[in-house]
């Protein structure tokens, strides 16, 4: 493993905790105030930075997004989406010791087998340590990021109809930030070119995405509970850019049969974890999303 990419990773370690610190104080923040309405993003998002606990997150939200930019610029996209995924055996500790969230057993299941999931992941990534992995083919690219958006976006609109909007609104999320992340990993190829390697198209969508996915985050937080609503946008995101890895960078997939078996299960067990994860099917209160 190259030096770079040990660097790397161990930005991608540090952007998981403090990911996990903004997204509970952006909880906290959230739930006091105002609903955020997504037929109106800006204005009402606005409105939730009167709130102390809300703009710290986006503070130290800010500073891990800056840690997770330079740790896909060094590393592959789906080692540092698996280390970053890992952390989220960190959330219900912190959740229930630091910012005294009630956590259930069934919450503690489901974000457990989740990380141990994305460590298995880990374990099968032997071979695409050596580099960063940043090529990419246009037509490619634009078809993984289009289709996660445009599912991400059905998500967030298909929530104000039916009875569990934390959850759906959390998938939504997470889906527009995983557009964002493989696009900003896209964009860390174009480094090379110096500085001005940053003007380029994907730097629009980074931004969009990363907006529109604030606001529908804020707004599951309004809705859900703290635990499953991080746990789902989290494993959402990661689950959208590491598999991006192999279909969109040519990271290489295991030659072996068996490998390429327990990737394929590891991929299942993560999905069926976050299926664990939100609370039993319940109303929600506030019926405008």
């Amino acid at each position: 493993m190259s030096f770079s990419v040990q660097i790397g990773l161990l930005l991608a370690l540090a952007t998981a905790l403090t990911s996990i610190v903004g997204f509970l104080l952006k909880h906290r923040g959230a739930v006091e105030s105002p609903p955020v309405e997504l037929a109106h993003p800006v204005a009402s998002s606005l409105t939730l930075f009167r709130s102390r606990a809300y703009t710290i997150g986006i503070v130290v939200a800010t500073g891990s997004w800056t840690l997770h930019v330079v740790a896909l610029a060094l590393a592959p996209i789906s080692l540092v989406q698996t280390v970053i995924a890992g952390g989220l055996a960190l959330l219900t500790v912190v959740a229930d010791r630091v910012f005294g969230h009630s956590v259930t057993r069934r919450e503690w299941i489901g974000v457990g087998l989740t990380a141990l999931g994305l460590a298995v992941l880990a374990g099968t990534m032997h071979g695409v340590a050596e580099s960063r992995h940043s090529d990419y083919t246009p037509a490619t690219l634009a078809v993984y990021i289009g289709l996660a958006a445009a599912v991400g976006l059905a998500a967030a609109v298909s929530a104000r109809r039916i009875p569990f909007g934390g959850p759906t609104l959390a998938v939504s999320a997470g889906l527009l930030w995983g557009a964002s992340d493989v696009s900003i990993k896209a964009l860390s190829g174009h480094l090379d070119s110096g500085p001005f390697g940053w003007i380029h198209p994907l730097a629009l969508v980074i931004l969009v995405a990363s907006l529109v996915g604030l606001a529908v985050s804020a707004r599951s937080l309004q809705v859900g509970d703290a635990v499953p609503v991080i746990a789902l946008t989290s494993a959402t995101a990661n689950l959208c850019t590491i598999a991006a890895g192999p279909i969109v960078f040519g990271e290489p997939l295991p030659d072996a049969p068996l490998a390429l078996v327990v990737r394929v299960a590891a991929f299942a067990l993560v999905i069926v974890a976050s299926a664990l994860t939100p609370p039993p099917l319940r109303a929600v209160k506030d019926a405008p999303v």
